[in-house]
C-alpha cells in the first residue's frame, strides 16, 4: 500500500512585523494562494490551511482550498498544525509555513520521504549548506549540527560548529556548516505528543521550539537540500524580493 502524507499550512493574521501577512498581495493573488499552489503540486494526498481568522478562511475558499478552523490561543504554528491534523487520516504530516510562496514542491516530497520509508522515525526537518559565510554569526540564521546518522545534535542562533583552530579559509564554508530551513515533518501520533511536551530550558534560551524535541530525548532526522531554499517573507523588503522573483518566473 502506498504510504500517504498530508500538508498542513498554519496561517495567522496577526504577525507582529507584517500584520495580515498571508493575505499580502503578490501579483494579484494572496500569498497563501502561492504557498497552497506549491503544496498541491507535491505528492501529498491532502492539503489544508489551518487558521483562526475568517479573512484567511474566506481567501482560501476563494481559490478552492480546504480550511480547518483552529483555536486562536495556540502559542506556535506547530500547535495549530497539531489541532488541524487530528481529523486527518494520513500517517505523516508536513508543516509548511504560510509565508513560503517560493517553496519548491519537490522539497516537500524530499522531507516526507524518510518518514514514509522508516516507520521508526518520528520527526524530520530540512537544512541547506550555509551559503554566505557571514551568516554563520547572524543570530537570525538558525544553524544546526548533525550526527553520523543524519539526526540533529543541536540547533542554535550562535555560530556552530565553532572553527577553533581556523582550519576553514576565510570567506568559505564547510560541509558541517548548515542553515536550518524551518519546515518540519512529523509522524502523526508524534505530532500530538509534541504538542503536549512542556517547554524546555534550551528552547526558552534560544527561542527555538525544535530544541524541545531534543531535550525530551526524541530524534529529528535532517534532510540536507542540495539546492538553495528561498527564504520566507518576514519584512517589507522580503515582499518586494518575492514579487520580483515571481514576476521573473512568470516571464520564463
Amino acid at each position: 500500500m502506498t504510504r500517504r502524507f498530508a500538508v498542513v499550512i498554519p496561517a495567522r493574521y496577526g504577525a507582529s512585523r507584517l500584520p495580515g501577512k498571508p493575505l499580502l498581495d503578490l501579483l494579484g493573488r494572496p500569498m497563501i494562494a502561492w504557498v497552497h499552489e506549491a503544496a498541491i503540486r507535491c505528492g501529498a494526498t491532502t492539503v489544508v490551511v489551518a487558521t483562526d481568522d475568517a479573512r484567511i478562511r474566506n481567501a482560501v475558499h476563494g481559490f478552492g482550498g480546504r480550511v480547518v478552523m483552529t483555536s486562536p490561543d495556540h502559542a506556535s504554528g506547530t500547535d495549530r498544525v497539531a489541532e488541524a491534523a487530528r481529523d486527518l487520516d494520513e500517517e505523516v504530516i508536513i508543516n509548511v509555513q504560510g509565508d513560503e510562496p517560493l517553496l519548491d514542491p519537490a522539497l516537500i516530497d524530499r522531507l516526507a520521504a524518510p518518514l514514509l520509508a522508516d516507520p521508526t522515525l518520528t520527526m524530520a526537518t530540512v537544512a541547506q549548506p550555509l551559503g554566505d559565510p557571514a551568516d554563520h554569526a547572524n543570530p537570525n540564521i538558525v544553524k544546526l549540527v548533525v550526527d553520523r546518522n543524519g539526526n540533529a545534535l543541536y540547533f542554535s542562533r550562535a555560530p556552530i560548529p565553532w572553527d577553533r583552530d581556523r582550519v576553514i579559509p576565510p570567506g568559505t564554508g564547510h560541509p558541517c556548516m548548515l542553515h536550518h530551513v524551518g519546515m518540519y515533518g512529523f509522524r502523526a501520533d508524534f505530532l500530538q505528543t509534541f504538542a503536549t511536551l512542556p517547554p524546555t530550558p534550551l528552547e526558552r534560551l534560544e527561542r527555538l521550539e525544535q530544541l524541545r524535541v531534543l531535550e525530551h530525548g526524541h530524534a529529528i532526522r535532517v534532510v540536507v537540500s542540495d539546492r538553495t531554499v528561498n527564504r520566507g517573507v518576514d519584512t517589507p523588503e522580503d515582499v518586494e524580493r518575492v514579487r520580483a522573483h515571481l514576476a521573473a518566473r512568470q516571464r520564463e
